[in-house]
């Protein structure tokens, strides 16, 4: 197994309902970072986000209208990846993810990337940057941007439209980053069909705004959107920087985008943390004849798999004390979250998110681990959510690379 680790630098109240301040959180995270470097880890996700979360409360349309705090503090990753590389010596960077539809669209984002690992190797020509891409999870972040329907038929096709726009995006995105010259005349057409609705009553209520604003003779069977993005010949300089040091992997579950971004460059994928086996397993089979041929053979390792762990080997407990304790940490933290994110506890996510967690003391932790993932398997440890006491945060994560790692190993190799 590999292991990574993932850094949200979400700036949440903590279990007293105390904010720590933007200063406090990034102290925290470097400190966690130059630990997991020392400890072992291989590649440092961050999240990124876009904009205040309090703000968009106050929006018509809000999307988490329950967050308390800011939902990450990492707006701009090139410049906190940079900083990250001189802070340490051998962990990789990445990102978890950035929006290539914020931040000035997949234009602006291919440029700052190619920038990025350009001035990567001129400080270490080994290390590698990961960029982690999507539409991005919450929608308030796109929409000064333009990422909005732009008409009725539009708005009725949202959000089945908005990942055909990321497909349309990715495209711009990827083959900027391959070094081609580019004009929107060449990037794919959104053709919208019954194929991308859950239901024929979604499609129907499409066809008929379309039939309604275009004043059409007869109902649509498909319905072209104009391209998002308009543009004659383009290209990114830099030109000469060493692609060997970028990865990328695309944050999105439809099967369709993971396959359609791999026509341009090997793009692997993520999972999110309540993904269910079955879904895993299909994902690497499909993405083992799908992944770009200029990647090599698809491995697991090339979908890195989301973990929250909740350890506790705290000296002054017991072995048994360890294991309550981190049952009540984790079933605290995970409702936090899902009612900060709906509202609402959803007990069916509570449980689905806790029975893919890793939680307990050393010895759990190690056999939840070999029981519930493969032997080949990268993981991406969250050991930062919800939680603000960094010493606390980087003793987790010292037992885990220290104590559990070993565990683990130990029992593959006697099996």
């Amino acid at each position: 197994m590999e292991h990574d680790i993932f850094f949200s630098i979400s700036q949440t109240p903590d279990s007293n309902g105390k904010i720590p301040s933007e200063s406090q959180m990034f102290s925290n995270y470097f400190e966690q970072l130059q630990h997991a470097d020392k400890l072992g880890f291989g590649t440092g996700w961050i999240a990124q986000a876009h904009l205040s979360t309090e703000t968009q409360k106050s929006n018509s349309k809000p999307v988490v209208p329950h967050w308390q705090g800011e939902v990450g503090l990492c707006t701009d990753f090139p410049q906190l990846a940079m900083e990250s590389f001189r802070k340490t010596t051998n962990i990789n960077i990445g990102s978890a993810v950035i929006s290539i539809l914020a931040s000035g669209g997949p234009i602006a984002q291919a440029e700052r990337i190619a920038n990025t690992v350009q001035f990567l190797s001129m400080i270490d020509d080994k290390r590698k940057l990961n960029i982690g891409f999507s539409a991005g999870r919450f929608e308030f972040m796109a929409r000064p941007y333009g990422i909005t329907p732009r008409n009725i038929y539009e708005e009725m096709a949202w959000p089945a439209l908005r990942g055909q726009i990321f497909m349309e995006a990715s495209e711009i995105f990827l083959r900027l980053l391959r070094g081609d010259t580019v004009n929107s005349d060449d990037i794919r057409k959104t053709i919208l069909t019954r194929d991308n609705f859950r239901s024929d009553e979604d499609w129907l209520k499409v066809q008929v705004a379309y039939f309604a604003e275009t004043k059409s003779e007869k109902v649509p069977e498909s319905i072209t959107i104009p391209n998002r993005y308009n543009f004659e010949d383009i290209s990114i300089v830099p030109k000469e920087w060493n692609r060997e040091q970028l990865e990328l992997v695309a944050g999105t579950h439809d099967p369709r985008a993971q396959e359609f971004v791999n026509q341009f460059l090997p793009v692997k994928v993520f999972n999110l943390s309540i993904t269910s086996p079955e879904v895993i397993d299909d994902t690497h089979q499909r993405m083992s004849q799908y992944f770009h041929e200029s990647g090599g053979e698809w491995q697991r390792r090339d979908m890195p798999r989301t973990s929250f762990v909740f350890i506790n080997d705290e000296e002054e407990l017991t072995s048994s004390q360890q294991s309550e304790a981190a049952k009540v940490e984790a079933s605290s933290a995970l409702e936090a979250y899902w009612n900060a994110l709906e509202g609402t506890i959803d007990p069916g996510k509570v449980a689905r998110a806790t029975n893919n967690a890793l939680i307990g003391n050393v010895e759990e932790v190690a056999n939840q681990m070999v029981e519930r993932f493969h032997p080949e398997d990268r993981i991406m440890a969250w050991f930062d959510f919800f939680n603000h006491d960094s010493q606390r945060v980087c003793r987790n994560m010292a037992a885990y690379m220290n104590k559990v790692v070993p565990l683990v190993e130990k029992i593959l190799e006697e099996k």
